[in-house]
């Protein structure tokens, strides 16, 4: 039986950008709001307070990854699977930060102090915008809302993320945001039983809504998964 969904968007991203995928989905669902204060736990304690049911299936987006496992930690009797879509999942009991390749650990840190947590417009069009049109570019533009710096440096405090029993992971193979090679060791790390791949950027919700759609359909409503060897029809 499917389970209500809760959706975690990475860093900044409008609730939104669910919305194609939604549609398409037959359990309730809400994406979890971003509190634009306090620590990754203030964040998980948000996405717990608005879940749509006792348990969720979370879909977990980008740097929503580290929140995904705050969550885990707070109410893990509560969640009954976790589905990262280009997600980050961070080292047992770290942050987004320490959670990145070598050396951006070291250096991201003094970057989002010095340069603040807001991308630059050029860098939305050609890393989150990659694949998307023109429109919704400059609607992931205007809609942005940076998130505070704790959210990239506060630390998750324990590794029950990797302890649940049902978890899986998304690819997007074209990627300019967080590389295919890099989710995919996210994905070793969280040790998923499914696994599939979309041919799509980091933001496969707006250019693949089917095949994510399709992939969360799965997932969710499986009692056993089975591992996906190749992409999902668009």
């Amino acid at each position: 039986m499917e389970t209500p969904l809760l959706f975690i968007s990475g860093a900044g991203l409008p609730a939104w950008i669910w919305d194609s995928v939604r549609e398409r989905m037959k359990p309730p669902s809400v994406v979890a709001p971003h509190p634009g204060s306090g620590s990754v736990t203030d964040y998980a304690q948000a996405a717990l307070e608005a879940s749509p049911g006792q348990d969720v299936t979370v879909v977990a987006h980008s740097a929503g990854g580290v929140v995904a496992s705050e969550l885990t930690r707070l109410a893990p009797e509560r969640i009954a699977g976790v589905l990262g879509v280009a997600a980050v999942i961070p080292t047992a009991g770290g942050s987004f930060v320490s959670s990145t390749p070598f050396p951006n650990r070291l250096l991201l840190p003094l970057v989002l102090r010095v340069a603040g947590t807001r991308p630059p417009d050029s860098a939305i069009r050609s890393g989150l915008g990659s694949g998307l049109d023109d429109a919704t570019i400059e609607r992931l533009i205007a809609d942005f809302e940076p998130e505070p710096l704790s959210y990239f440096t506060s630390r998750t405090d324990s590794n029950t993320l990797r302890t649940q029993p049902r978890k899986g992971y998304i690819v997007t193979t074209e990627d300019r945001e967080l590389p295919p090679a890099a989710q995919r060791r996210y994905a070793d790390r969280l040790g998923p039983a499914f696994r599939s791949e979309v041919p799509a950027g980091h933001l496969p919700m707006l250019s693949h809504p089917a095949a994510v759609a399709a992939a969360i359909e799965e997932f969710n409503g499986s009692a056993s998964w089975i591992r996906q060897e190749g992409p999902l029809p668009e």
